[in-house]
């Protein structure tokens, strides 16, 4: 019997596989070389009080040198990745600025006697803990970058040279890591480095972003690949699936080379067609706009022609920052992405952040920041955090077209105080005499079991409603969407999520107003079938998914999926509601989106 497996005393060992989550496309073979892209060991040592000022002076030497590497890998990013990836790295600059930051490590030296070294350490470690346990994706997608930053102060007041994954290896290899930061990552050779693995990471995670760009394959977020593999062993990365395959038999690697010419097959298929519209085999119209997490997937979106932004979200003005952005660095920003789709519309949400990292105040710690004073709550209690915001994209609005969309809504005052306020700015505006829009159109995320349940009446209210379907699910079925542990029961077609959806759409549809999807639910073709089958024709999704969305929508006939509906919303399980959608996919779309060579 078979297959997939190398033989051992007459019987078969299955080779292993490890599933991830793909983040840079493409298949690569070859030896693995584990790396420990690591922070330094730092001494318990206490200084003299008298040596205070000269502590602190070797920590501004240390920060001035940081940010004097740190601008020279951004100038090495903009020359292999592009000047929008390389403003990747004005984030780490940022935080080598903050003065909290700066100021609390220089605290620990005078008060505690504390060396440079390891009251940084302290300060950052502290900075690790809030970041990492917060309700923020944005923000635990960050901890790369705070390591980046770590790694070179502490080698700089050290005196130890930086860590050089490659200094004793020969030959292309596979990079097995927990995690890379990103001046790492900019830095790799491509002929040295065929593929990198994590056991940590996301999609939208600062290395994901340029290992794409300077085209190498990756996966992140590979459950304990770093005691599962070990360095020289055999290793397939599918960067197409997200999968890692260790020992692979000659037949696995035949099987991956032919996948990935398939796959670069139907990479060039989509590319062919990627000028083509959105519209289904039977004529309906779909829309389909673009996520933006950050300022410099703002050319990606243009690039693969979106039609418009479905959820800009804002954090990334605030995390890592030891003030609040003014009115007008929003404005600024607001404006060139609402006028770079000048026919289109822009959602823009306001700040989706927990209370401890809104600069200016400070929020006790909660034993589940998912769940505490976050997003909205935090707005609407902080009248001088969120009015600013307000004016910014009113004064924006009359030179784009945008819109305003608040998250982790559940009760209906949240929708109507948020509507007073921007009356209120809207009128004072107009009264200062600046420009600015009249108004704006004001919506709601549907995020929670809790916005479902009163969407009839959200709907009645809102000028337009958007489901995050990650947070959706997360939610509703009470799982923890980084739990891998969890991960088979996070899933977007459980019945429950179905319903919701159902009730959501015709509660948008009683009221007249757009319904749209912006979670990443729609990127995948079987569940963006059964969107489709349950009436939704607005997406908003990463950029990179624009493309496959189209091509797999005009092999669709809409009227066929809506027919589909009713056996849907009955399927007992999330598995049969997946076993009809992906029949449907494979008999009417291409059964290369579901089955591997």
């Amino acid at each position: 019997m078979r297959a997939g497996g190398r033989r051992i005393r007459g019987g078969l060992m299955p080779h292993r596989l490890i599933h991830g989550i793909a983040v840079s496309p493409g298949i690569a073979a070859g030896p693995a070389l584990v790396v420990r892209w690591e922070v330094p060991e730092v001494p318990e040592q206490a200084i003299a009080p008298e040596a205070v000022d000269r502590e602190i002076a070797r920590l501004r030497d240390a920060l001035a040198f940081a940010k004097e590497r740190i601008q020279a890998v951004r100038r090495q990013a903009a020359e292999r990745a592009g000047e929008e990836e390389a403003r990747i790295f004005d984030a780490q600059l940022m935080i080598l600025d903050d003065q909290d930051l700066i100021g609390g490590v220089e605290r620990l030296i005078r008060d505690n006697h504390f060396s440079a070294e390891r009251a940084f350490a302290l300060k950052i470690v502290e900075w690790r803990g809030l970041w990492s346990t917060h309700g923020s994706p944005l923000l635990r997608e960050r901890l790369a970058d705070l390591t980046d930053v770590e790694i070179r102060v502490l080698t700089r007041l050290l005196g130890v040279d930086e860590p050089d994954v490659l200094a004793d290896h020969d030959g292309p290899v596979i990079l097995v890591a927990r995690d890379l930061t990103p001046s790492l990552t900019v830095q790799l050779d491509r002929e040295a480095v065929l593929a990198i693995a994590c056991e940590q990471g996301t999609r939208t995670s600062h290395s994901a972003i340029l290992a794409h760009a300077i085209g190498i394959p990756a996966v992140v977020g590979l459950p304990g690949v770093l005691s599962r593999v070990k360095t020289g062993e055999s290793v397939i990365l599918d960067g197409w699936t997200g999968t890692l395959m260790v020992e692979p038999t000659p037949e696995d690697a035949a099987r991956a080379r032919a996948r990935d010419e398939q796959q670069r097959v139907f990479a060039r298929e989509l590319a062919a067609e990627a000028d083509r519209d959105a519209v289904t085999g039977d004529g309906r119209r779909l829309t389909v706009r673009a996520n933006l997490d950050l300022p410099e997937e703002l050319s990606v979106a243009v690039n693969g022609r979106a039609e418009g932004i479905g959820l800009m979200r804002t954090e990334f003005l605030v995390v890592g920052r030891g003030r609040m952005p003014g009115e007008d660095e929003q404005y600024s920003l607001y404006r060139r992405v609402g006028e770079s789709f000048p026919t289109s519309e822009v959602v823009i949400r306001t700040f989706d952040l927990g209370g401890d990292k809104f600069p200016g105040f400070r929020a006790a710690a909660e034993n589940n920041p998912f769940l505490g004073w976050r997003a909205i709550r935090v707005c609407l209690d902080h009248p001088e955090v969120f009015r600013p915001q307000v004016r910014a994209i009113l004064r924006a609005a009359a030179k784009a077209r945008l819109k305003l969309m608040i998250p982790l809504v559940t009760r209906i005052e949240e929708l109507e105080a948020t509507r007073r306020i921007v009356e209120e700015e809207a009128a004072a505006l107009a009264k200062a005499g600046i420009e600015a829009a009249a108004s704006v159109p004001v919506g709601v995320m549907i995020e929670t079991p809790a916005a479902v349940l009163i969407a009839d009446q959200l709907s009645r209210r809102a000028d337009f409603v958007s489901v995050g379907t990650n947070d959706l699910v997360q939610y509703t079925l009470a799982v923890d969407r980084g739990n891998a542990r969890l991960a088979s029961r996070f899933t977007s077609l459980h019945p429950a999520i179905l319903r919701s959806l159902d009730i959501v759409r015709r509660a948008a549809a009683a009221s007249r107003i757009e319904v749209s999807v912006c979670g990443e639910m729609a990127s995948d073709p079987v569940a963006l079938y059964v969107l489709l089958a349950l009436g939704y024709r607005t997406f908003s999704v990463a950029a990179r998914s624009l493309a496959l969305i189209r091509w797999v929508a005009r092999r669709l006939r809409a009227e066929d999926a809506e027919q589909a509906a009713p056996r849907l919303l009955v399927a007992r399980t999330a598995d049969e509601v997946a076993e009809q959608a992906r029949a449907a996919v494979r008999q009417l779309v291409d059964p290369r989106l579901l089955e591997p060579a």
